[in-house]
């Protein structure tokens, strides 16, 4: 197997994004007392946090922005057990994340898309033939969020989603609106779409949605890049959000846990409007297949898209990282982190900071023995 290039001080990344350190994150959430749901199964298992060894060193890791306020809470969790180390972390997004991962820039990385092909033989450059570990370590909803005066929620058909995001309904009192918000004052305003500038994984997610369930209408096949030109557009989550935030008539997808007060949408599956919640978000991924054919340490799932009473809009977002590195600190900084992350504690600790759903035991197990093999060669 070949040894990653990652350096034990995580390279050059680190100075860039020293702001990011979680010494200088004095209000960063404290970890929770107490783990989410009702898993049974003994720690060795399952994973938990609370036997490691205390670690030193620094590490760094960048991708996806979604992550940002869980990514927040678990490095302020995994600092509080281990004092003498630092977790920095560059939201660049996830396209930025798979990129750096790739190339040797970041020790580990999150993505709110699978690797495909190519970047999965980047990465293998770095960790070796079947060294890459991959798995869902943030799951969420993706938010339809708009910023319209008086109006808090919306009911909106898949096809009108599409529709709006295309660009062919263009105005907020358009029939197709009206139709399925017959209590609402629905304005003469025009439409705005503020989308991604960079390639997201979340954009990514949101087109996959769009593709499925509206295939006649958004025909374009799914990427991290919009595909849809002229409109507005913003860098990051906090990006578009601020966006739509500044503009009435505005709407945007984005990570729930960072909508702020705009105003979202509950979105039709079959015959009822489903708001977004962590817990219908959960749902969809508990019922949704592992990807078949993948190798031992990568689980990424196949979503389904038109569960009943499920929101069907949601990020699952994947941390990567490899099995063998090339020092003892690295390896066991990588190791001990995603370990946290993955735990009951680091899930709660995220959820509790930004309202995402914990992972279930059942994919808790099979994704720590991954976890568990990092090491350094």
């Amino acid at each position: 197997m070949n040894l990653s290039r990652f350096t034990r001080a995580g390279s050059a990344v680190a100075v860039g994004v020293l702001a990011l350190s979680l010494a200088a994150c004095g209000s960063d959430p404290e970890p929770a007392d107490t783990a989410a749901g009702d898993d049974t199964a003994d720690s060795t298992e399952t994973g938990s946090a609370e036997d490691m060894e205390s670690l030193s060193g620094q590490l760094s890791g960048g991708g996806a922005s979604s992550q940002e306020a869980a990514m927040n809470a678990w490095r302020a969790g995994f600092q509080q057990m281990n004092p003498d180390a630092t977790v920095n972390y560059d939201p660049v997004g996830s396209g930025g994340g798979r990129t750096g991962f790739g190339d040797g820039s970041y020790a580990f990385a999150g993505s709110d898309a699978a690797l495909d092909e190519e970047e999965l033989a980047a990465a293998e450059a770095q960790c070796g033939p079947g060294g890459v570990i991959e798995f869902p370590g943030y799951v969420s909803p993706v938010a339809v969020a708009f910023n319209l005066e008086g109006v808090d929620s919306l009911n909106l058909q898949p096809e009108t989603i599409a529709s709006i995001f295309l660009g062919e309904i263009t105005q907020w009192n358009d029939e197709a609106i009206a139709a399925d918000n017959p209590d609402a004052e629905l304005p003469d305003t025009a439409i705005t779409v503020v989308h991604r500038s960079d390639e997201s994984g979340t954009t990514e997610n949101f087109e996959e949605y769009l593709y499925s369930v509206a295939p006649d209408i958004w025909t374009e096949e799914p990427s991290g890049v919009w595909p849809v030109e002229g409109q507005e557009s913003a860098q990051g989550t906090s990006g578009v959000v601020g966006a739509a935030q500044a503009g009435e008539g505005t709407i945007t997808y984005a990570d729930a846990s960072q909508i702020a007060d705009l105003g979202t949408v509950a979105v039709g599956v079959g015959d009822e409007f489903v708001p977004y919640s962590a817990e219908a978000a959960a749902e969809v991924v508990a019922q949704s297949p592992r990807t078949e054919g993948t190798s031992e340490y990568v689980y990424t799932i196949d979503l389904e898209r038109d569960i009943a009473g499920t929101y069907p809009i949601v990020l699952v977002s994947y941390s990567l990282a490899c099995t063998t590195y090339a020092d003892e600190e690295t390896a066991g900084l990588v190791k001990g982190f995603l370990t946290y992350l993955a735990s009951e504690e680091g899930q709660q600790a995220a959820a509790d900071a930004a309202g995402s759903a914990p992972l279930s035991d059942t994919i808790r197990q099979a994704v720590m023995p991954g976890i568990e093999s990092i090491s350094a060669g």
